[in-house]
């Protein structure tokens, strides 16, 4: 096979991967400062994809431009989830929490089956078969543009953690709690913002995804699944750590379904992820627990 073709392959991977890494940074912020795992990650997703695939189909509207509101809905919904529902269960033991999150994604998963029935859809963009061309290697235009998105939309949320006083404050709040109520922050309303921060998160990468799969009611586990693979295996908490095994599990699956079929892309992914448990079990880029 030309060389070209895993090149066109792997850098496929590499976009699409930055989107996956986008989807779970919302997790791993999430568990990072809240220590709430989200088991309902991926139906939140599923809900940004429709809105994405309503808007297109309505008003015509480019699911790239619809990336910012679609994220503030994301974001609103996730803040009003945490105030509401979560933050009673902080401090209930985990189990609790477990049930209440598994229960919120089969309530979201049929509540998307009743509105919008078990079709798939899709979004066919006016650039959707366009390509670029750099000598041999031909790259998907709606990969590149969801790439640099997502490129965009992370470099964004580090900066809003790492130079504002919000920010900050959240981090605080994720590195001691005790502290954090001590030095008088609202811990509660900080924990509702990273909530809420991280189902933008998950509604902006939901936005770009729907540029290259279809989407259905029941597609949420699947990528739930695939958030915890990726976050486990760059780290559970690590920002940056999400992102490097977004990449690494894109890359993956797309070499798998050249090399082998397009149905062992899961296999491979979860075998890296036990290779990393195996080796380095606080993830590449996890710290190491005392």
């Amino acid at each position: 096979m030309p060389l070209e073709v895993y090149f066109n392959v792997v850098i496929g991977g590499v976009l699409t991967g930055l989107v996956y890494g986008l989807m779970a940074l919302g997790l791993s912020v999430i568990f990072g400062v809240v220590r709430v795992v989200n088991f309902a990650h991926g139906e939140m997703m599923t809900i940004a994809m429709f809105i994405a695939v309503l808007a297109f189909s309505a008003l015509h509207l480019d699911p790239l431009i619809m990336l910012i509101p679609i994220a503030a809905v994301m974001f609103v919904f996730g803040y009003a989830l945490q105030v509401a529902l979560i933050n009673p269960f902080i401090r209930r033991p985990e189990h609790t929490q477990f049930l209440l999150l598994v229960a919120l994604a089969i309530i979201i998963a049929n509540t998307l089956l009743i509105i919008f029935g078990p079709d798939a859809r899709s979004v066919q963009t006016a650039y959707a078969l366009d390509s670029f061309q750099l000598g041999p290697i031909i790259i998907d235009a709606a990969k590149v543009y969801a790439g640099a998105a997502a490129i965009l939309f992370t470099v964004a949320l580090f900066a809003f953690f790492r130079l504002t006083l919000v920010g900050k404050a959240i981090r605080a709040c994720a590195d001691n709690y005790t502290g954090a109520l001590v030095v008088g922050l609202d811990v509660q309303r900080l924990y509702a913002l990273t909530f809420g921060l991280g189902a933008a998160c998950v509604g902006a990468a939901g936005a770009m995804l729907v540029l290259v799969v279809d989407v259905t009611p029941m597609l949420g586990p699947s990528y739930t699944l695939l958030a915890f693979v990726i976050v486990i295996t760059g780290g559970l908490g690590s920002m940056p750590g999400a992102l490097v095994g977004g990449v690494l599990i894109g890359v993956t699956e797309a070499l798998a379904g050249l090399l082998f079929t397009p149905s062992a892309k899961s296999m491979f992914a979860f075998a890296i992820l036990v290779l990393v448990l195996l080796f380095r079990p606080q993830g590449l880029l996890g710290r190491r627990l005392s």
